[in-house]
């Protein structure tokens, strides 16, 4: 595993210290930091793909919203054979 050190100062490092948790070190509350942007970047890209994907694929999109409309609060009927 590399390891990169990152040189914080000023304004930022001291923003840094005054939002940061009083048990956290500041090492591991930058990689938190950094972590959650990753992540939402990834959440961000798969919400672009799903809306890409029900665009394609309109059959599925006219099922979601039949779902989305779905009275969820009874039970459902049972059906006789």
């Amino acid at each position: 595993m590399t390891a990169t050190t990152l040189k914080l100062e000023g304004v930022l490092l001291k923003q840094l210290y005054q939002i940061k948790p009083k048990g956290a070190s500041l090492s591991a509350f930058v990689r938190q930091l950094l972590e959650q942007a990753i992540q939402r970047n990834k959440m961000i890209e798969a919400a672009q793909k799903y809306r890409s994907f029900l665009k394609n694929n309109p059959d599925e999109a006219a099922w979601l919203d039949e779902w989305e409309d779905a009275d969820l609060s009874t039970a459902p009927t049972k059906r006789k054979n």
